[in-house]
């Protein structure tokens, strides 16, 4: 037979110990005085108990700290998911509201020359400098363009075909150096020369008027036109406006330097009139 192990005095004391430990700390609240015993035990007991309430409180707070930290985490990373979002959408929505802008000019363009039957193209090349001075467009001959056909874009005239091919064309604008057009001053109908003018070019994208009778009334701001006396484009296409008028010149007439009416920095969507003007439109 089996001898049962006696447990130590010494366990059985501190078994002892915890239960009425418990025992004092489950009736403290409930009793209105406490025994000399109790009085006694508590100056161990309550600085083991706010030891441990004060580690208990370190530690829940570190645990809260943790679990803030991970919430904030998480919540930067749906704002910045939203943030991203909405940089697209508005990236979107300014293409949209540039695109409609342009549509929007391309239209009044078309109706403000209602006479004139037109086609629409897009740019797809231009030449090596930062301005349009020629560039090539998406239709060609079999679109039924061709030599000489006239170019509009912005509030006016951008220039004309001068070369095409199966299903492109070639343009050369107002502000090349090569290009002369007859017009008019719109206001008193005096005749002058609208010029590419490199230099001119290469400051702002503008040209120079030439030819201006020194008796001519022209004034900063005069709108000019395209004249009748053109064999390539027809009367009344707004060229530009006049920006500077030379009054030095020491001959009988006057030059002035003109705003083309195009901005021939950004030039996406043109208009092509798709009929030659010749002393007329003809087919």
């Amino acid at each position: 037979m089996k001898r049962r192990r006696k447990l130590p005095a010494k366990n059985i004391m501190i078994g002892i110990t915890i239960i009425c430990i418990i025992a004092i700390l489950f009736t403290w609240k409930s009793r209105s005085s406490i025994t000399p015993f109790e009085k006694s035990i508590s100056f161990v007991i309550i600085p083991i108990q706010n030891g441990v309430n004060v580690i208990g409180d370190w530690f829940g707070e570190k645990v809260q700290f943790v679990k803030d930290i991970n919430d904030l985490e998480k919540i930067n990373e749906t704002l910045q998911t939203e943030l991203n979002q909405l940089e697209y959408d508005n990236k979107i929505l300014q293409m949209d509201k540039t695109e409609l802008e342009r549509l929007r000019e391309i239209y009044t363009l078309d109706k403000r020359y209602a006479d004139y039957p037109k086609i629409g193209a897009q740019v797809i090349g231009k030449d090596p400098s930062n301005w349009y001075k020629t560039f090539m467009i998406n239709k060609g001959e079999k679109d039924g363009l061709k030599v000489n056909m006239v170019v509009l874009a912005g509030d006016g005239l951008v220039g004309h075909i001068t070369e095409v091919g199966p299903n492109y064309a070639k343009v050369q604008s107002i502000i090349n150096d090569t290009c002369n057009v007859s017009a008019k001053i719109m206001r008193t109908s005096d005749l002058c020369i609208v010029k590419g003018d490199q230099t001119l070019v290469n400051a702002d994208a503008l040209c120079r008027v030439d030819y201006i009778e020194d008796r001519a009334n022209i004034v900063i701001g005069d709108e000019i036109v395209t004249s009748h006396l053109g064999s390539i484009y027809p009367p009344g296409i707004l060229i530009g406006t006049i920006q500077e008028i030379d009054s030095d010149s020491p001959k009988m007439t006057r030059t002035a330097t003109l705003q083309p009416a195009v901005d021939f920095k950004h030039l996406e969507e043109v208009l092509v009139v798709n009929q030659v003007w010749d002393d007329g439109l003809t087919e």
